[in-house]
């Protein structure tokens, strides 16, 4: 962990402050040690959209959060600062976003896309602009490794991580990816989208600097994901419904943890998709399943990362509804990662 910074001006015991900074903290981007970069992305999502407002959502929330961390004493002095929403890249996404539903509902009424030229173009156009999304988040969180920031994603869908993999493939030659989640994410351009949600660690495991994933709380994929996660061994899996069965059986939680991490190298990115948590959590993600992590438990298997002597160089969190609980739940679940992470 680098300097904290001192402010004696900001009472951390005192009113959340509605500053426009996250948790209402007196920091910028110049002295804050952590960035949290929001993507206002969700053009590609296939059920429930509208987490690209959840970045606003989140940032508002965060301001009645309060700051002890009952693991780490004054963390919050290392500096965080949420940037500002991108509003060119939310526009493009509303001006996306009712294309993409019309393929969709398309694809999903029997359609054939290559039968249709209007929908061809949509295709094309759709997979044009979420490489260029691709390309932004790669251009800016690639300044912010350079100035020797620590960076949070915030989605927006799980397809806005990729550009941040790519630029942190350029600044460390080997780390594991721990993913939470409900969904394998490793489909093969789903429903022809190149850089679904769907086909996000299909995507990234491309990168060879990428040595493993490991998924956790997993409980709704396809068959073609399954066979795929297990021809490769670069990744693993750990089903929620198996995870529950060897609880059931007596198997403690840090036991689980414990094999878990030992699938990871040294440096780890942590991508948590909120739909890995129990539903009841944040009820207005995208893609909701019953079952899923405990808030708690996320938090423990975290700790455990620490504690085994790995180092968290990254992480992001996506798919949050645009609704206040939801937008409650990951602005607590960024602040523990900010202090977690580095």
């Amino acid at each position: 962990m680098k300097k904290r910074f001192e402010n004696e001006d900001f009472n951390p015991n005192g009113v959340g402050l509605k500053n426009g900074n996250f948790i209402g903290l007196p920091f910028d981007g110049k002295k804050a040690e952590v960035i949290l970069f929001p993507v206002p992305w969700d053009v590609t999502v296939s059920y429930g959209e509208g987490t690209a407002l959840a970045p606003a959502k989140i940032l508002e929330a965060s301001a009645q959060l309060d700051l002890f961390d009952l693991d780490l004493k004054d963390v919050w002095k290392r500096g965080i600062y949420f940037q500002p929403v991108n509003d060119a890249v939310l526009q493009i996404r509303h001006e996306l976003r009712p294309k993409a539903t019309a393929y969709i509902d398309f694809l999903e009424n029997g359609g054939q896309v290559s039968d249709n030229p209007e929908m061809q173009k949509i295709l094309a156009e759709i997979n044009q602009q979420c490489e260029a999304m691709n390309f932004f988040v790669y251009r800016e969180t690639k300044k912010l490794l350079e100035l020797g920031k620590l960076v949070g994603l915030v989605g927006g869908d799980h397809s806005t991580p990729l550009g941040y993999l790519k630029a942190l493939s350029e600044k460390y030659e080997r780390f594991g990816v721990l993913q939470i989640d409900a969904h394998l994410d490793l489909r093969n351009a789903y429903e022809g989208f190149t850089y679904s949600h769907a086909s996000v660690f299909y995507n990234a495991m491309q990168l060879p600097e990428i040595k493993k994933l490991v998924q956790v709380g997993i409980r709704d994929c396809c068959e073609e994901e399954v066979e795929l996660s297990r021809n490769n061994d670069k990744i693993e899996v750990y089903f929620d419904q198996q995870l529950k069965e060897k609880q059931y059986k007596g198997e403690n939680w840090d036991e689980q943890c414990e094999e878990i991490i030992s699938e990871l190298p040294g440096n780890v990115y942590i991508s948590f998709d909120v739909d890995g948590l129990d539903s009841k959590l944040c009820p207005a993600t995208g893609t909701p399943v019953p079952g899923g992590l405990e808030f708690n438990q996320s938090i423990y298997l975290f700790k455990k990362v620490l504690e085994s002597g790995r180092r968290i160089i990254g992480f992001d969190v996506c798919e949050t509804g645009n609704a206040e609980w939801d937008a409650n739940v990951a602005a607590r679940l960024l602040y523990k990662l900010c202090c977690l992470a580095g």
